[in-house]
């Protein structure tokens, strides 16, 4: 199953799809796509790597994600991706090429045909005024088109305001 967690920032998507993986009783593979840019960023990718329960495998891969899931996913796994805004932001950082359209059609394709759960968790950032520069519009209006494509061929989107869990398409629990 397909699971799309959209929330916005510290809304609690991260903890319930931590939450989600462990109680799939199956093999977990955490897949991270942040990069350290920065010391801030640094503290919360220690942050996620200290509640990560040992037993998980963790894979840091900041743009290769279809790659990685179809490497990693299978029928006894449950596969949990944090976060599809940072992996947007890498692809999209990536000037000058053609990555960012490569990679989200290899992820489009690939999610249908993955075996297993995969839990994707991801910010909802088109709920507030419109960012004035080109660049942050493009990247709102490439999330947005993102989270479309993945909830069209997840089975389950979730919502989570306040650590509120808010069941869109599927049920939840």
């Amino acid at each position: 199953m397909r699971t799309l967690i959209l929330g916005g920032a510290r809304s609690g998507k991260s903890a319930l799809a931590e939450r989600l993986a462990h109680e799939s009783r199956r093999e977990v593979v955490y897949v991270a796509t942040a990069q350290a840019g920065d010391e801030e960023m640094t503290v919360r990718i220690a942050h996620h790597r200290a509640r990560r329960p040992a037993a998980w495998l963790s894979i840091e891969e900041p743009l290769r994600l279809a790659d990685v899931l179809r490497e990693h996913a299978r029928q006894d796994r449950c596969v949990l991706v944090d976060c599809l805004t940072l992996w947007l932001s890498n692809v999209l950082g990536d000037v000058g090429t053609r990555r960012f359209e490569h990679e989200r059609s290899l992820l489009l394709d690939t999610l249908p045909t993955l075996p297993g759960d995969v839990l994707m968790v991801s910010n909802e950032v088109g709920l507030g005024v419109v960012p004035m520069g080109a660049l942050t519009r493009r990247f709102v209006d490439e999330a947005g088109r993102l989270h479309q494509s993945i909830a069209a061929v997840s089975e389950r989107v979730l919502f989570v305001a306040a650590g509120l869990p808010l069941a869109m398409k599927g049920t939840y629990p």
